[in-house]
This record gives C-alpha cells, structure tokens and sequence, in this order.
C-alpha cells in the first residue's frame, strides 16, 4: 500500500500533542517508512518575511513576503519545506508527489518567491513528521489515523482551522461524531 499523495487525518485521541487535529500530506510512503508535512498548524511566531530577512534574501515589489509559516511536524524544525503546484520546477532539485504536486526544500524556491516567480500554490512548513518501517501502517490499524485523497481545494484554499473538518468531511464524517477510543469487532 503506497500513501504517497494523500491525506492522514488524525483521529481523536491520537496520543501526542502535536498531531492533534492535524492534517497530514504524505510526500512520500514505502516499506521504508513515511514522510508527510503538517498542512494546517501555523507557525505564528515565524513570517516568510522574517525568514527571507534572515536568509538575506530580498523580496522584489511582486514578491511574496506575507506567507503564513507552518509547523510542518516535529522532526528536523529548523529545515524548511515548500509544498507546491506542479506549476513550479526548481532549478536544483523537486520532490515531484502525485498526483500532482511539488515538495522543495532548497533556497532557489524562497529566491523564486521573493522575486514573484514561485508556484502558483504553495505552504511553506518548518519540520516535517517521519515514520520508520511499518510504523505509520500501525498507527493507521490503531486509530491513529484517516487517510483521504488530496485536493488543491483542502491543500491551498481551505483555511488552516478549516483543514480537519473538511478533510473529514471529505470522506462524509461529521467531526462531532468521532470518539477517541477505537474497538474491534
């Protein structure tokens, strides 16, 4: 089972903090393990405009500089990551993620956007969250975890305290019906 592309949506109850009501985009999944980007926890300490000045990038008049940073999970919090339309093409190096998405995560992006040349679409995250072997498939039999399809509309247009609900709804659960505790049958 290969998840690269989807959604996790995390379950009530999931167990740590830092994925509660979180929407997860899997950019990649194998036997190997799992790596996905948090798409709907804003970072609201950190602004792209801080981090281009920090960078010392500058931001022509076209350029974006208002972009909402995200934590994009708990591992590696100081590395940057830029999930985009497939409009864009680093000049270095793409994670390219069906169906139809970019993940980068080299400073030609930021220059990009800070010229006004970016993608179309993008989050840019710091962190990402990580699975060893068989890990997340546990945590998805357990109840950790839903898994939905991606959409430009749920990634980039839905508003970020917006994202769990819709997710959920995306797949025809209301959120007020769901319990923390799982059981078998």
């Amino acid at each position: 089972m290969d998840l690269t592309g989807t959604l996790l949506i995390a379950m009530p109850g999931i167990g740590d903090p830092r994925f509660e009501h979180s929407v997860v985009f899997l950019c990649s999944h194998s036997d190997e393990g799992a790596m996905g980007l948090i798409i709907n926890k804003v970072a609201p300490e950190v602004q792209l405009s801080n981090l281009l000045d920090q960078l010392e990038i500058p931001v022509a008049e076209e350029g974006r500089g208002a972009e909402a940073i995200r934590f994009g999970g708990p591992v590696e919090t100081q590395r940057g990551f830029v999930l985009h339309s497939k409009d864009y093409e680093s000049s270095i190096n793409a994670l390219v993620v069906p169906p139809g998405y970019g993940m980068t995560a080299t400073l030609d992006i930021l220059e990009d956007i800070a010229q006004g040349s970016g993608p179309e679409k993008l989050l840019i995250m710091l962190g990402y969250a990580g699975w060893g072997p068989g890990q997340l498939e546990a945590e998805i039999i357990a109840n950790g975890w839903l898994t939905a399809e991606s959409t430009d509309a749920l990634i980039f247009d839905t508003a970020d305290s917006e994202k769990w609900g819709a997710a959920l709804g995306s797949l025809g659960i209301d959120p007020l019906s769901l319990s923390a505790s799982a059981g078998t049958a």
